[in-house]
């Protein structure tokens, strides 16, 4: 009868460590799962508040894949351009948007961010849905994902198109200024603050 007794007593106590060792591993675990939801549920909504960043963002924003398709196109890049986000995605960014006599240079600025060296305040013409053109100085920065590998490239970009235009508008006015006094039927000269001879037309 001891003997049964002591038996039970033993089987009793190893039921009972059985159960608390279970207990403690269940526990664990889903203390471990709970964490590992919490983190996912941050990643998500780190992410969801860059998305509405970027949307939203007052400058466009645009992005190509390492094939040079457009995979990345914020509201206000639409706005500018007149392209939805629709029409422009997976377009091959060079060729759809930048002007002919700038496509050389621009893919060469962007397989060089491809290649990890950027580029900053690189003033490029964008053509818009109405065939017209804006002026965007662009910070080109090379994207990466989670394992450091390049995915692709991001511009930031600033619209300078009224200083732009207001620059080049100077600039074909003392274009017309300088043909002006070249071929005045008047003699026409200057002089510079230390009397020496700066201006001199043909009639003269």
């Amino acid at each position: 009868t001891l003997l049964v007794k002591a038996y039970s007593i033993h089987s009793s106590a190893i039921l009972r460590d059985t159960l608390e060792s279970h207990t403690l591993l269940s526990t664990k675990e889903m203390v471990d799962q709970n964490q590992t939801a919490l983190e996912v549920e941050a990643q998500h909504t780190s992410t969801s508040e860059l998305r509405k960043l970027v949307d939203n963002a007052n400058a466009p924003i645009f992005g190509i894949d390492v094939d040079g398709n457009v995979n990345e196109w914020n509201r206000k890049t639409a706005e500018i351009t007149g392209f939805t986000k629709d029409e422009a995605f997976c377009k091959p960014l060079v060729s759809t948007f930048i002007v002919p006599k700038l496509r050389k240079t621009v893919q060469e600025i962007l397989d060089n961010a491809l290649r990890g060296n950027e580029t900053s305040n690189y003033e490029l013409e964008f053509r818009t849905k109405s065939n017209e053109i804006r002026y965007l100085l662009v910070n080109a920065t090379t994207r990466r994902d989670a394992n450091n590998r390049v995915v692709g490239v991001v511009g930031v970009a600033q619209d300078v198109t009224e200083s732009a235009n207001h620059d080049r508008a100077v600039a074909a006015m003392a274009h017309e200024l300088r043909q002006l006094v070249d071929t005045a039927n008047a003699p026409i000269f200057g002089i510079d603050i230390h009397g020496n001879v700066n201006e001199w037309n043909d009639k003269t």
